[in-house]
């Protein structure tokens, strides 16, 4: 809405002058150069527009892969859930692909992550019955499969369950918009600070972060100028045959504690903590930066700052934050 006001307000400025200078003076405004700003989007940094915030739960275990509509997703957190495996929190606000999935279920540890970009929509398969009070009391619209048509939550039928929960988003979102009670935030603001690579000593090659029972490795490539990902021990590709990619990718120490949720199997589901403050590693351009975040409130917007104290820039792309209680391994 910005960028339309101040092209809106420019056009009426050209009007203003040529009604005051006349006809015959076209010619003193020839060098008059009209520069439209290029509206960009808050999550990647990229010139396009800004859309409503969707959030899409999606299964990480070995029988997910390859996932489906990943590879559009602005920004993507990788958290711990039970039995030590990892889920995919995947945001869009630039672009919805035709699919995304395998859609799964939320987790305790959703609230508090998305809580810091207003109020999203956001899409999974179900919960806990324990859980659903505190769903419903979160600062976000349940777009749920509970809550919507199989002719939207869709099952594949060459994928065994539970990974065969396809979404189609835009169906989603329609039918969400088209419910006068439904709101769901348009980005404004963007969290990050996108910029240019900060001075760095020495290259890195390669990050691995462990969980108990999930390993993903980050490799820079240098053809591509992207950080390759692979997901124990293999190349994470989509369903596209894309090889998923970081041009940002934050390490962000977490603690990892036991919630008072469970799975049906009696596996007791883990809260990564995203508010306080700790440690980190940024990795762009081939390089990995020690950082600090910290985050007072859920409200806040995590803050990501060098030991000198100054905000770290963000390569403009797509962004991943794999959230670990362990130190990763760095290769130079």
């Amino acid at each position: 809405m910005r960028f339309v006001r101040r092209t809106l307000l420019l056009i009426s400025l050209m009007v203003i002058l040529l009604s005051i200078t006349g006809v015959n003076q076209l010619s003193e405004l020839a060098n008059f150069q009209f520069k439209a700003e290029v509206e960009k989007n808050f999550f990647n940094g990229l010139p396009g527009s800004n859309n409503q915030i969707l959030v899409v739960k999606i299964d990480d275990s070995n029988p997910a892969h390859p996932q489906i509509g990943v590879e559009d997703a602005d920004l993507v957190y990788v958290e711990q859930v039970e039995g030590g495996i990892t889920r995919l929190a995947a945001i869009y606000t630039s672009k919805l692909p035709p699919l995304i999935g395998p859609v799964r279920s939320a987790r305790i540890s959703d609230l508090e992550i998305l809580s810091q970009f207003g109020r999203v929509g956001f899409a999974y398969s179900g919960a806990q019955s324990k859980m659903r009070p505190v769903i419903a009391a979160a600062n976000l619209e349940n777009l749920s499969a509970e809550r919507n048509p199989p002719s939207i939550y869709g099952k594949d039928p060459n994928r065994p369950g539970p990974v065969n929960m396809i979404l189609k988003p835009d169906l989603l979102l329609d039918r969400a918009n088209s419910n006068p009670k439904i709101r769901i935030d348009t980005a404004t603001t963007s969290p990050f600070i996108f910029g240019e690579q900060p001075a760095a000593l020495t290259t890195t090659s390669s990050v691995k972060v462990k969980w108990p029972s999930a390993r993903y490795e980050l490799r820079w490539d240098l053809e591509s100028s992207k950080w390759l990902i692979y997901f124990n021990d293999k190349p994470k590709l989509a369903a596209s045959g894309l090889h998923l990619y970081a041009d940002t990718a934050i390490i962000q120490l977490v603690s990892i504690q036991p919630s008072i949720y469970g799975d049906k199997f009696g596996e007791i589901t883990p809260l990564s903590k995203t508010t306080g403050s700790g440690k980190a590693i940024l990795l762009r351009d081939g390089f990995a930066y020690p950082i600090d975040w910290k985050r007072n409130l859920e409200s806040d917007v995590t803050s990501w700052r060098d030991a000198d104290g100054k905000d770290v820039k963000f390569k403009p792309g797509k962004t991943w934050i794999l959230l670990t209680d362990k130190q990763p391994v760095l290769t130079p």
